[in-house]
């Protein structure tokens, strides 16, 4: 709008950063805050950075700690570096590794809050497709998926979408239309297996694909996303658009 490009009734649907300060404030009580993850990756330790000044603008204290140096102290759960015990903790690491890990085994029962929570190891999984298809099958929110064992994956066709049950960004899977691959990504994932779900061709815009997501903060919807690529399948190499919404 400084530029005079969008006219001054044009907003943004985006209150995140507002939303996570005071997400923080809730679920942080005035309590010590570790901040975990692999900090050598850009991506990563930039993410972690920004939360966790979210938290410090909330008036929490907070602790930086790379994922390998969270230790175990008996039933007293898990500890930093200096024995002090972790009560809640913000983590940029997939619970799917978390729980292969040495520690694995006591992440039930332990004391320590996680956020995000063990839950969303479901919703991360891409096994939960095909289930929510089978119990809600037909429903308008849903593409049809199944397995890729089940013998019902020949109703889709010869045009489907190969997704391993984990996966991010698009890493390993394969969109196939009338039989033939129009897009393919790379990556670290398939072993633990695939499913095929209908595919839902993306709008192309001047070569361009476009989806659309949600910001979600302390279980609020609380901003649009836009991330565009040149290919059909969404990689973390796309670009995040702004948006206006205008009238």
């Amino acid at each position: 709008m400084a530029r005079k490009v969008l006219p001054e009734n044009a907003d943004q649907f985006n209150s995140l950063h507002e939303r996570l300060i005071e997400g923080w404030k809730v679920i942080g009580k005035g309590r010590l805050v570790h901040f975990a993850g692999v900090r050598e990756t850009a991506e990563d330790s930039g993410t972690l950075a920004y939360i966790e000044d979210c938290a410090r603008q909330a008036g929490l204290e907070t602790k930086p700690i790379e994922m390998k140096d969270i230790g175990k102290a008996g039933r007293s759960g898990f500890v930093d570096l200096d024995n002090k015990p972790i009560e809640l903790m913000f983590k940029l690491y997939p619970w799917e590794w978390m729980m292969r890990e040495t520690f694995g085994s006591s992440l039930t029962g332990a004391p320590t809050q996680f956020v995000e929570p063990p839950w969303k190891a479901i919703l991360s999984n891409k096994a939960i497709l095909p289930l929510l298809w089978a119990m809600f099958p037909n429903h308008p929110n849903l593409l049809p998926a199944y397995f890729e064992g089940d013998a019902r994956v020949a109703e889709l066709g010869n045009s489907y979408a190969r997704k391993p049950l984990y996966s991010r960004e698009g890493a390993n899977v394969e969109l196939i239309v009338d039989g033939k691959p129009v897009d393919r990504d790379e990556g670290p994932y398939g072993a633990e297996g695939f499913i095929r779900q209908a595919v839902a061709p993306l709008p192309e815009f001047d070569g361009n694909f476009t989806v659309l997501g949600s910001w979600f903060a302390a279980g609020e919807p609380c901003g649009l996303n836009v991330r565009e690529d040149t290919s059909p399948i969404t990689k973390n190499s796309s670009r995040f658009l702004p948006h206006a919404i205008v009238g």
